[in-house]
């Protein structure tokens, strides 16, 4: 698929604002589930690295075009997903901009149904990197599940038929095994940990935006648009956190935090 430069190409990134407080309060739901609320800032969220980097905190989504022009940003609380945020950023740049979008890139954190088939849906090519499968350590990829697209329905590593059943909610269909047919499998422990050896492989509705996504990033060009992120977007990104302060927020709550953020990228797009 070719692209033309001149229309322009948007770098799409997430920073965060890091806000330290130390007073917590813990809201136990359940068993499992602890939602953190700030005590002196209600507005902000648990950002959540890693277990040795968490903290209160702002995230800014923000995008700039081939030339470092910050373009928009999103302010949300830390403990809000990138892909959640995408949506109030695009269409803030689609009001803004006047002139076509030709591709956007993005991280791997963004691939999801719907933000695929709005780019596609908007003729943007979605200059996306290669995204690992989220399975657990000695079971079966996703991708091993093979997907029949006229008979409807998916082959397990068995060959094994996996039939349609039902569509849930969030728009996932679900396909699940016969349990007399996993019963006596030789792969099971590979497979589920259900103690009904029943496997559920699900497929949401949209999944052919996705597939049209990883057919896009083998194509010529695609790679050398996401290489310019870091000459782009990742170069505002440093730059923020050295030389302007980004690291850390002086002030609370949602309105003063995108004040302070409008001022300080409006000096740094007239640098």
């Amino acid at each position: 698929m070719a692209f033309s430069d001149k229309n322009g190409v948007l770098f799409c990134v997430l920073f965060y604002l890091m806000y330290l407080c130390v007073h917590y309060d813990g809201v136990f739901h359940d068993v499992n589930m602890v939602i953190w609320n700030s005590k002196t800032d209600k507005d902000s969220g648990m950002f959540f690295k890693n277990e040795k980097e968490k903290c209160f905190a702002y995230l800014s989504h923000t995008a700039c075009d081939k030339n470092n022009f910050i373009l928009d940003f999103h302010i949300t609380p830390g403990n809000v997903h990138d892909s959640v945020a995408f949506s109030d950023l695009y269409k803030k740049l689609k009001q803004d901009i006047k002139h076509p979008i030709s591709a956007i890139a993005i991280d791997a954190g963004y691939i999801t149904p719907y933000i695929c088939k709005t780019l596609l849906d908007d003729n943007i090519i979605p200059a996306i990197p290669y995204k690992r499968p989220m399975t657990k350590k000695g079971y079966f990829k996703k991708y091993e599940y093979v997907y029949d697209e006229y008979y409807d329905c998916y082959l397990c590593p068995n060959n094994k038929i996996l039939k349609y059943t039902t569509t849930n909610r969030d728009g996932y269909r679900e396909y699940k095994s016969n349990k007399c047919d996993c019963k006596n499998c030789p792969h099971i422990k590979q497979c589920t940990q259900s103690k009904q050896h029943i496997k559920i492989v699900t497929r949401h509705v949209w999944e052919d935006y996705i597939e049209q996504v990883e057919d896009i990033r083998h194509t010529v060009g695609i790679k050398d648009i996401y290489k310019l992120r870091s000459e782009t977007i990742e170069r505002v990104f440093a730059d923020a956190k050295e030389k302007h302060g980004m690291r850390y927020t002086q002030y609370r709550g949602l309105a003063k935090v995108k004040m302070e953020l409008n001022l300080l990228f409006a000096c740094m797009n007239l640098k």
